[in-house]
This record gives structure tokens, C-alpha cells and sequence, in this order.
């Protein structure tokens, strides 16, 4: 980009801006995005690995940044596009840093769209269990609630219940048997 005054620029001599501290904020904008949006995108595009979104938005943030900065740019240089290559890159890198650092984004669709797991069917399946239990027998409902519930070896039921260990064997087996069958008359297994 040019950056002299148009009137001492030979026709098709490349960009017409004037100098800074002539042209107004909206020209000088327009004349950066005519004149260099193209060859910046096309750059861009190459850095984002062709997310044209994301290459948009930083051809975007660039000029923003060239608009910003219109009063330190060279009014002798040939061209703006090294200075504007050089933010367009540094923008990328910001975007990939501020990626890495936050959590994922989700997919596209919506979020009341996804299904979340509430423990509701856990909490069902444990009242019907807890219900089909009372079906039991006391001896069996004492060794399933030790074993089980508890979460105590054979051995240290055995001892709680002041019974042979092969008691509680047995009153273990036979209780599970017995816990499937009214569960199964329930609907609640296969």
C-alpha cells in the first residue's frame, strides 16, 4: 500500500491513499479493506487451515487493528501488507493460545438438545429393589444387607449375624435368587 497522496500517483500505480493525517477514519478503513483484504484473506486462510470463518474474523480484527494504529504505519512504504501479515499472525496465535487455555467447546447443536444422565433410573431402580428386598425372608433380607449393603466380607457377616460362615453362603445365594425372580415379575430385568 502506497501510502502517498493519490494526485502524485500514476494511474494504475496500485493503492490511492492519501496520507495519514489527511484521510478521515472511514476512507482510510475503505481503503485498507479494498486494497488489501484479498492478499490478507488469502494469507489468513493459509494460517487458520482454511476456516474461512475464522480467517474472516481475523482479516476483521486486523484492520481494526491497522485503523487503529493508521498514525504509526510508514507513509514511505511501498506496501502496508508485511505490517498487516505480521498482525494477522500474531491475531492467530492469541486465538490458538486463548483455545488451548479454555475447556472445549461443545458441537454444534444446541444445549438443551443434549441429554445429560440425572440418576433419575438409578434412583427408580434402587426404590424397586429396596421394595422387591421386603419380599425376602428376615434371613434373607439380614445377609443380603450384610454382604451387600454393607459391603462386608462372608466372614465379618458371619460374625455380625453370630451364624456359620456357610450359613451365610447360603443365605446370600439363595437370597440373589430370590431377589431376581420378584425383580423379573416386576419388569425390572431381562
Amino acid at each position: 500500500m502506497a501510502l502517498h497522496s493519490a494526485p502524485g500517483r500514476p494511474e494504475g500505480g496500485g493503492p490511492t491513499f492519501r496520507p495519514f493525517g489527511q484521510a478521515d477514519d472511514e476512507q482510510l478503513l475503505a481503503d485498507l479493506y479494498r486494497d488489501y483484504h484479498r492478499p490478507l484473506l488469502a494469507f489468513v486462510l493459509r494460517l487458520t487451515g482454511g476456516d474461512h470463518q475464522l480467517a474472516e474474523d481475523v482479516v476483521q480484527e486486523t484492520m481494526v487493528r491497522a485503523w487503529r494504529s493508521a498514525s504509526t504505519l510508514s507513509p514511505q512504504a511501498e506496501s502496508v501488507m508485511p505490517w498487516l501479515a505480521t498482525v494477522a499472525r500474531r491475531v492467530v496465535i492469541d486465538l490458538w493460545r486463548r483455545r488451548d487455555v479454555r475447556p472445549p467447546e461443545v458441537g454444534e447443536g444446541a444445549l438443551e438438545d443434549q441429554s445429560t444422565p440425572d440418576g433419575t433410573d438409578a434412583v427408580l431402580y434402587g426404590v424397586a429393589v429396596a421394595e422387591a428386598m421386603r419380599a425376602l425372608s428376615p434371613a434373607h433380607r439380614e445377609a443380603l444387607t450384610e454382604t451387600v449393603l454393607r459391603d462386608r466380607t462372608v466372614n465379618e457377616a458371619a460374625e455380625v449375624l453370630d451364624i456359620p460362615v456357610g450359613t451365610v453362603k447360603s443365605r446370600v445365594y439363595y437370597a440373589l435368587r430370590a431377589l431376581r425372580v420378584v425383580l423379573e415379575e416386576r419388569g425390572l430385568t431381562a
